[in-house]
């Protein structure tokens, strides 16, 4: 079974496909993304009613919460998975025990991050190029559009946070490759996501130098340290100081 919980939301058993719009609406697939996730143990009925409802909990909110599981449990049983084990209820939890192997996105994601950073521990750069590109593409893909609350959010930040270390094993991958014009636009794209980290612009700054331009390099420094005096009223630090000097000659 295959379950995709980054972009359109959808689960695969075999040739059959259930897709986003057959869940039961935002809840149906917010049910299976929190379950799915958290499937390793049981949840409680009221934590899984106060993630869907953050605000506040609706009248009736455990007839509703078993609504919408019903549904979902249907559905999920529609393409074929055991509909009376697939989400099991007992003792006030729940439960999604998907039979056999289960491949679910996020998770092939993160485990690729970790391998690519392996790889790069190592210096082994060539072999972070199959994780860090699955990571990526997994990881650039939005969780939960149209959905807040604190659960959502805490998995956004943390999904975004695997998107920045996967990108700096692409980028150390595909400079390793020849693949220096693609390095580059990944190098931009990581300052752009987190302006105030150093280490990103000394590996752009690295990645310019190495493209043969020491101008550009020179000026994403002044960039960074611009950036770091007028919003944190620091200066850069000794080391991205010294790749300057490098760079500058």
């Amino acid at each position: 079974m295959r379950i995709y919980l980054t972009g359109t939301v959808q689960v695969e058993l075999g040739q059959r496909l259930l897709r986003e719009s057959q869940l039961g609406g935002p809840q149906g697939r917010f049910v299976l993304a929190y379950l799915v996730t958290e499937r390793k143990r049981a949840v409680t009925q009221g934590e899984l009613a106060e993630a869907l409802w953050p605000d506040a909990l609706p009248p009736s909110w455990t007839l509703a919460l078993s609504a919408v599981v019903s549904r979902l449990r249907a559905r999920l049983g529609g393409i074929g998975l055991p509909r009376s084990r697939i989400i099991g209820n007992a003792f006030g939890c729940y439960q999604l025990t998907p039979p056999g192997e289960t491949w679910v996105d996020v998770e092939a994601a993160l485990a690729g991050v970790d391998a690519a950073e392996g790889a790069i521990a190592v210096d082994n750069p060539q072999a972070a190029y199959g994780p860090s590109l699955i990571a990526t593409t997994v990881l650039r893909r939005p969780f939960l559009t149209g959905q807040d609350g604190v659960w959502v959010d805490e998995r956004r930040a943390t999904l975004a946070s695997y998107l920045v270390r996967a990108l700096d094993c692409r980028i150390e991958a595909l400079a390793a490759n020849g693949e220096l014009e693609l390095a580059l636009t990944h190098a931009r794209e990581v300052v752009r996501l987190e302006p105030y980290r150093e280490s990103a612009y000394r590996r752009l700054m690295r990645m310019l130098d190495r493209h043969g331009d020491r101008g550009e390099a020179v000026r994403v420094y002044l960039e960074c340290g611009r950036l770091l005096k007028q919003d944190l009223g620091v200066a850069p630090s000794d080391e991205t100081e010294a790749l300057y000097r490098q760079i500058a000659g």
